[in-house]
């Protein structure tokens, strides 16, 4: 029986970069000779997050009382509702890109009330440039007022300005206390971070099952890289008890969230009915749908499939693109070498044809 396996992981690491925020940098799916074959999983990968916005509604009437001096006030002269709860006018003018006005509204919550959400959004607009010339010393300041208030998501934002130097040095141990505290309060974003560190064991010592713990934190607030990597931990058994069928869940919810490593984990998992009831048909359809986004490892997995009729029709010209395209990806696969090799030139040339577009966009830009 044709099957999609992999080979016993060679570990897990972490690395953490100077970017917008912390980087995954997390097992990725293995690439594979041919369908019964996987490799074993790449050496980690550093993969950019996308921002992540800091600020979130403040409930009702729950403002923290002030800890110690903000920066002055500026009166907007907004009023507040009847009932004497004024609704976060601050975060709505946010959202809908009117930063002069909710600068505005949360200067004076937060001035004027001790608003920690208020100034979390202050510390967001000034981090960024948003209707205010950016300033990350202003930010910083914010984010610290609303972060001795025990506001999570601005520990958050400390966390990433000490690990990336803004608004003074770089500062590791600084950003992972940050993290800890945020984490600590359930913040999803430190609890990933946080648990990448705990991976790398450089700053802690390495600890799977608390990278278990907090990885569950994130993932069960719907981080869909946290699902993926919290899957690999059940997979391989590490820091918690192995258990295919959840790690098959767990990739299931992060390939929903378009993650190309959660949905190749999740194909192979479906291709040979590990963890789930096997389905190759809808394997071939979920790799398919990550090698049109670019997964190298997808791309070799679908041609392979292609090339046996195994969960698809077989498309030999379809098979060679694939091959083609994962190949100028960096991939090695010697098994649909000879494949293509073995094809008839006219059928060859097609599949070289349909790959030609996507292998060109590929090769760096001329200087």
């Amino acid at each position: 029986m044709t099957r999609l396996a992999r080979m016993p992981a060679i570990g897990i690491a972490a690395a953490l970069i100077a970017a917008a925020s912390l980087v995954a940098a997390l097992p990725r799916p293995a690439s594979a000779q041919n369908p019964e074959h996987a490799a074993e999983p790449a050496n980690p990968a550093t993969k950019p997050k996308p921002h992540r916005p800091i600020v979130k509604p403040a409930p009702a009437g729950q403002n923290a009382a002030p800890a110690q001096s903000a920066p002055a006030a500026n009166p907007t002269g907004i009023a507040a509702a009847a009932n004497g709860r004024e609704p976060d006018l601050a975060f709505g003018a946010f959202q809908r890109g009117y930063y002069l006005t909710a600068f505005a509204v949360a200067t004076r919550r937060a001035s004027g009330q001790g608003d920690a959400k208020a100034m979390t959004l202050l510390g967001e607009l000034y981090a960024n440039g948003l209707g205010v010339p950016k300033d990350d010393a202003k930010a910083a300041e914010w984010y610290k007022f609303a972060a001795d208030r025990g506001e999570r998501e601005a520990m958050f934002a400390l966390a990433m300005f000490r690990l990336n130097g803004r608004a003074g040095p770089r500062d590791r141990d600084a950003s992972a206390k940050w993290l800890a505290a945020a984490a600590k309060l359930g913040e999803p974003a430190a609890a990933y971070d946080l648990a990448l560190l705990y991976l790398e064991g450089q700053l802690f010592p390495q600890d799977f099952g608390r990278a278990g713990e907090l990885l569950r934190i994130a993932a069960d607030a719907g981080n869909p890289e946290a699902q993926y990597a919290l899957g690999t931990l059940y997979k391989e058994g590490r820091g918690v008890t192995k258990d295919l069928h959840e790690a098959a869940r767990l990739w299931s919810l992060a390939a929903l969230a378009d993650n190309s490593d959660a949905q190749v984990e999740y194909a192979i998992a479906m291709y040979n009915g590990t963890g789930v009831d096997k389905n190759e048909q809808a394997a071939a359809a979920l790799f398919r749908r990550a090698a049109t986004r670019g997964s190298a490892i997808a791309q070799d997995r679908l041609a392979h499939i292609l090339a046996s009729g195994r969960g698809a029709p077989a498309n030999p010209v379809e098979a060679t693109k694939w091959h083609l395209v994962s190949k100028a990806h960096g991939e090695t696969d010697l098994v649909l070498d000879d494949f293509v090799n073995k094809l008839d030139p006219e059928t060859r040339a097609a599949g070289e044809k349909a790959a030609k577009s996507w292998v060109d966009a590929l090769k760096p830009p001329r200087s």
